[in-house]
């Protein structure tokens, strides 16, 4: 049986990211649930566009077992991050990442993910991509030059153009 994802769309979202996760699920039968980095359900994407996640990460967290794997759809919110990083809902997401990645769950993600992922401690030791401008924050993994890294269980791409480059494998553990 198909496991089940949990979606953290940061506001703004990059909407381009966001939906070929979404379409793959869908199109592949996995279950999937967004959570919006937010005070309400209610973001938007990177172009303006409105979406309407089905929840906010506040009531993610204490649910983490509920899952099998976290997405993190990178967007414009991540640049202005650290002037925001204070805000209850991104203390949340931090604290929820940290219990996704502590449990060993599949985590997922593009663009700035993997230092969110790095920021909470859960990467020690492992390959991750990530976007050539965030690469001098990952502390605790280590940021390599491609398009994309598997490496357990840490799906990351360097940007929203190479979610393609993993996804396949992606797909496959989230079916197996």
């Amino acid at each position: 049986m198909a496991k089940k994802v949990a979606v953290l769309a940061v506001n703004p979202v990059n909407g381009f990211g966001l939906f070929q996760y979404l379409e793959a699920f869908f199109e592949n039968g996995i279950s999937y649930k967004v959570y919006a980095v937010a005070d309400s359900k209610e973001i938007k994407t990177n172009s303006g566009i409105t979406l309407m996640a089905d929840d906010v990460v506040a009531n993610l967290k204490g649910h983490e077992d509920e899952y099998d794997a976290l997405v993190f759809a990178c967007g414009d919110a991540v640049p202005v991050f650290q002037q925001n990083a204070s805000k209850p809902y991104n203390v949340t997401m931090l604290e929820v990442i940290k219990a996704f990645g502590e449990k060993g769950k599949i985590m997922i993600g593009h663009c700035a993910a993997a230092m969110m992922f790095d920021f909470t401690g859960v990467t020690k030791g492992k390959k991750v991509a990530v976007h050539p401008l965030a690469k001098p924050a990952i502390q605790n993994g280590e940021a390599t030059d491609s398009q994309s890294e598997v490496d357990g269980n840490f799906y990351t791409a360097q940007d929203e153009n190479n979610i393609w480059t993993m996804m396949p494998k992606v797909i496959a553990a989230l079916k197996a």
